[in-house]
């Protein structure tokens, strides 16, 4: 795991985050997108990250490219939220399991002190001891709440797991209307 460097996303990452994107909305309830986004969508979204002082992450080895990608965006776009964050983690199918997840979520972790967050909010919708869940509660999260039968996909009506952590903020809190959450 030493060799996988984490940075900042830039515009030409956006190819690569889709298609890991892709690969989620394609086959799993991880996101309740029924379709892919497309490239300049995510080009615009790491763009916004950026304009709002947000960090949106790459996880990348020199040897073979991009393992996954996190960012933070408001939880609720309301003046009165800007304190509370909200993440998002997603790994390349093929990397999963040996640590990424968790060097970004780290990271983020790190970075919503430094952008003023006073709470940082996980939505889960792989189930409470799905591998995300497990990931949240391991670096401190609790779960404060469920939202029953709120997604439907794949034929099937899904739940959300509310997840919840607090964050000494060190910054200023962001604007939360500059990069509303995806």
């Amino acid at each position: 795991m030493t060799d996988i460097v984490l940075r900042a996303a830039a515009e030409q990452d956006a190819p690569a985050v889709a298609a890991i994107y892709a690969h989620y909305v394609e086959h799993s309830v991880a996101t309740f997108d029924v379709a892919p986004l497309p490239e300049r969508t995510w080009a615009e979204r790491i763009e916004a990250a950026s304009g709002a002082r947000l960090p949106f992450l790459i996880a990348e080895r020199a040897d073979d490219g991009v393992h996954g990608f996190a960012y933070l965006s408001a939880f609720r776009p309301k003046p009165a939220y800007r304190h509370t964050l909200e993440d998002t983690v997603y790994l390349a199918p093929d990397h999963v399991g040996v640590g990424t997840g968790r060097l970004l979520l780290t990271e983020l972790l790190g970075r919503a002190a430094e952008t003023g967050a006073h709470q940082l909010v996980a939505v889960i919708s792989t189930g409470e001891d799905g591998p995300s869940a497990r990931l949240h509660r391991s670096l401190g999260f609790e779960t404060v709440g469920r939202l029953r039968e709120v997604g439907r996909k794949f034929d099937r009506w899904i739940d959300v797991v509310m997840m919840q952590r607090a964050v000494q903020p060190t910054g200023e809190a962001p604007d939360a209307t500059a990069f509303r959450a995806l």
